[in-house]
């Protein structure tokens, strides 16, 4: 794992601390997720930088990626990628696009969703979920009481449209931290899921 080597500080253009310098518990979140995925993703060594930062982004990734939710683990992935893709966020469009690849089981989604999801074949329900997804990433203020019923009318739940907002809206801070940090992927990331 880094440790502050020269690799682990041209993750961005902010320095990543070295092993030895993080808490406990930080650094035993850092190995629990290398020993699962085989290393350590490159916004975790950032984010890490900034411990209650990090804690709080962690802690808020999980509950929208992992919890209880109406849309499966890939449909969320889906939106973290097309949006991601809107926002032109290398690092979050890769990624996530590795983790979509893998729950959807299929190598070429997320190259579709970040280039232009109108184009993949998706159900009506997850067209208008990444219409909505789009739409509190690019123009959440002109959100209307419509676009909340054409949603619902394509099957999401008013619940399913509080997680795409709060995803969203999750991931396009994380875009802009990323982009603004020149924060660039793991290379492993490039080949899950191919």
């Amino acid at each position: 794992m880094p440790n502050g080597s020269a690799q682990a500080q041209a993750i961005a253009c902010f320095d990543s601390p070295p092993m030895a310098d993080l808490p406990q518990d930080i650094r035993e979140q850092l190995l629990k997720t290398q020993t699962k995925v085989g290393f350590v993703p490159n916004v975790m060594l950032l984010l890490a930088r900034r411990p209650p930062e990090f804690r709080a982004f962690m802690a808020y990734h999980d509950a929208l990626m992992d919890g209880e939710s109406g849309l499966s683990k890939a449909e969320r992935e889906m939106i973290v990628v097309a949006t991601s893709g809107a926002n032109h966020c290398l690092y979050c469009v890769v990624a996530h696009g590795a983790i979509l690849r893998i729950r959807a089981k299929e190598a070429t989604i997320a190259d579709k969703l970040a280039t232009n999801y109108r184009q993949a074949a998706l159900s009506v329900r997850q067209q208008a979920m990444l219409d909505y997804a789009m739409k509190v990433s690019q123009q959440a203020a002109q959100l209307t009481a419509l676009d909340r019923q054409t949603a619902m009318d394509a099957g999401l739940s008013i619940e399913d449209l509080w997680d795409i907002t709060s995803i969203a809206a999750f991931f396009a801070m994380s875009n802009r931290l990323a982009s603004a940090t020149a924060l660039m992927p793991n290379a492993e990331f490039y080949s899950m899921g191919r």
